[in-house]
């Protein structure tokens, strides 16, 4: 039966429903088209069942436990006292609104239509920007290298918090240095921590080190600590969503309940009040700063994490039928609201950081690593009770970085499971082991003596630039080239009505405008990369760089693939491979059928038996990937 024929024979059904009523016979005639159909395409061998959550909270947990990062924690709360304390929430709020939800909307309406990953979804939409897929898997080696390091950072913590008196409270330790004072006694400048030197001096020891000119050998505790977090990963992911569905039960909810439990000792603390009023003063006078409004796009952008493939790959797992709309707005809004509270956590501790140094907030405040590794666990030494505060602030932020690194393996395990059913989806045990057996080797250098300085340059060069113009590449494949109409007609198969206006405007032009404008800021903006009082090498910028180019060349060059390998003359060739290639025709419209009960609601209103004859007019548009 060819894939017109296919779309006629949906039709006649259609129009039976419409005059013999009688739902549940059209169902089960149309399951039977469609069945013909399938089994006509692909044989029995092929044909791998694709798995669902087991319930739609765990997805949604997945979800939250992805966007929710250690970013939210780290970050955030800098970036917004830096750029205006509450005046912030202005900028931050509508770069929210109208770029970072219609992107995570976006990407969750296409995993759960296409039901497949980041690779095989070009194949429906257009075979040309495939390469985006190949773009992003490459994307996710290179932040699985060193962020599941900086986990282990925290796993490394972890276990250093396990004894009578935490290793960072005294001056007393092999690897202190005789500028080493308490917080309490800082009388010069040059004075460092124990919370300082014990970081720098004992966990990473980039004394031993001379940047990444000369790495140093690997440190063999850091080393385990890291191959810990990968174990956890491993027995997380292995057996697909079954098994990251139990995992997100605590990895997603165990943050919030110690975030919870550090607000409420934080603003306990003396001079919290000063901390907190410093986070949400505003400064009205900063919104006429355009760095202000870039800084807000660009925290939305990475804190949602739209790009990485994630979102596409947890939601094709979803049923056919489930409200990703709902969803969409939901869990991104939660992941916003965690972002502000953690900001409630951080300064009330540096609230009472100043009080207790008698400085200012500002001088007390780092971002990034030095916040959760130096400043924070300084304010746990100084608080009763600082061993029960260091194992679970340490196990909260092990349990954020988890969750985003599920996703971002997952994405690429379900993006080459879904090329590749019948090799790897059948032995996905073996495959994800196999898979991050070779990210931990490639993962090896970090955890040198030097290795502090890879991690900044893989943050900064691996994923933190190439994702804005990737993004932008598959916003546009989407919108501009496929289309927003079709697009929104595959979100009415789904849930039964359109996107509104807002929607399609923000897909077709803001949210497009809104990547390539931070892409074009971050380019612009680029400074020479400092870590403390080492700067960086010339090579090691162009190797960054190179980093950069290698993951976006792949878009190009699979352009440049398909046109070789493509028949006929040069403009039919370009005309071919921008269409949804023909063996991949087989229409959303099954996962309409195969979804009983959407099937029946939407075949007894007319206004979805329109929308399902629409669907079945253009069926060489749609594909399912089961």
């Amino acid at each position: 039966m060819s894939d017109e024929g296919l779309g006629s024979e949906i039709e006649k059904v259609v129009a039976a429903s419409e005059i013999e009523d009688d739902e549940e016979e059209v169902c089960n005639e149309m399951m039977v088209i469609v069945t013909t159909k399938r089994t006509s395409n692909m044989s029995d061998a092929q044909e791998v069942p694709r798995e669902t959550w087991a319930k739609k909270v765990e997805f949604l947990l997945a979800v939250i436990g992805f966007a929710v990062d250690l970013g939210n924690v780290w970050r955030f709360p800098y970036i917004c006292y830096q750029n205006g304390g509450g005046a912030f929430l202005i900028p931050y709020s509508l770069m929210f609104l109208f770029g970072g939800l219609p992107l995570f909307y976006m990407e969750l309406a296409l995993g759960q239509f296409h039901r497949c990953g980041c690779l095989t979804l070009w194949k429906h939409i257009c075979p040309a920007l495939k390469g985006v897929g190949y773009a992003i898997c490459l994307l996710d080696i290179y932040m699985g290298m060193y962020y599941n390091t900086v986990i282990g950072w925290a796993v490394y913590y972890l276990f250093a918090s396990m004894r009578s008196e935490l290793p960072w409270t005294s001056c007393y330790n092999s690897w202190n240095t005789p500028n080493c004072a308490p917080i309490s006694n800082y009388t010069w400048d040059n004075m460092t921590s124990p919370a300082k030197e014990f970081f720098e001096r004992s966990v990473l020891e980039r004394h031993k080190s001379d940047g990444l000119d000369q790495l140093g050998p690997i440190k063999w505790s850091l080393a385990l600590c890291v191959f810990t977090v990968f174990l956890l990963v491993y027995f997380s992911l292995w057996k697909g969503v079954r098994s990251a569905g139990k995992a997100v039960w605590i990895t997603a909810l165990a943050p919030y309940v110690v975030l919870v439990i550090l607000l409420v000792r934080g603003i306990s603390l003396p001079g919290s009040a000063e901390g907190i009023r410093y986070y949400l003063t505003p400064e009205w006078h900063k919104l006429k700063n355009s760095k202000v409004w870039i800084d807000a796009a660009s925290q939305i952008f990475f804190s949602l994490g739209p790009g990485f493939g994630t979102l596409l790959a947890l939601s094709s797992y979803n049923k056919f039928s489930n409200n990703c709309y709902r969803d969409a707005i939901l869990t991104s809004s939660i992941n916003c609201l965690t972002s502000f509270l953690a900001g409630f956590v951080i300064f009330s501790v540096l609230g009472y950081m100043a009080h207790i140094q008698n400085k200012s907030v500002a001088e007390v405040g780092l971002e990034g690593p030095g916040l959760v590794f130096i400043v924070y666990p300084e304010a746990i030494a100084m608080m009763t009770g600082s061993v029960f505060w260091a194992i679970i602030f340490f196990l909260m932020l092990i349990t954020l970085g988890l969750d985003s690194t599920f996703g971002g393996l997952e994405a690429m395990v379900t993006a080459l499971c879904d090329e590749y059913p019948r090799l790897l989806r059948a032995h996905r045990e073996i495959f994800v082991a196999v898979l991050l057996i070779g990210v931990y080797i490639c993962a090896l250098p970090t955890t040198t003596y030097g290795g502090y300085y890879l991690v900044n340059l893989l943050n900064v060069f691996g994923p933190g630039l190439a994702i804005l113009f990737i993004v932008f590449v598959e916003a546009a494949g989407v919108c501009w080239i496929y289309g927003v109409d079709k697009f929104s007609a595959d979100i009415e198969c789904m849930l039964g009505y359109k996107p509104g206006i807002f929607w399609k405007i923000c897909w077709a032009y803001i949210s497009p405008i809104f990547l390539l404008s931070i892409f074009a800021f971050s380019i612009l903006g680029y400074k020479d990369m400092i870590a403390g009082e080492y700067t960086y090498p010339d090579w090691s910028i162009n190797l960054g760089w190179v980093l950069t180019a290698s993951s976006i060349s792949c878009i190009p060059a699979y352009i440049i693939y398909l046109l070789c390998i493509t028949p006929g003359p040069f403009l039919h060739r370009v005309r071919t491979i921008m269409k949804p290639s023909p063996e991949y025709s087989i229409t959303a419209t099954t996962n309409i059928i195969t979804t009983t009960t959407t099937t029946k609601t939407m075949i007894s209103s007319s206004k979805s038996s329109e929308g399902l004859r629409a669907r079945a007019a253009t069926i060489n548009y749609g594909a399912t990937c089961v």
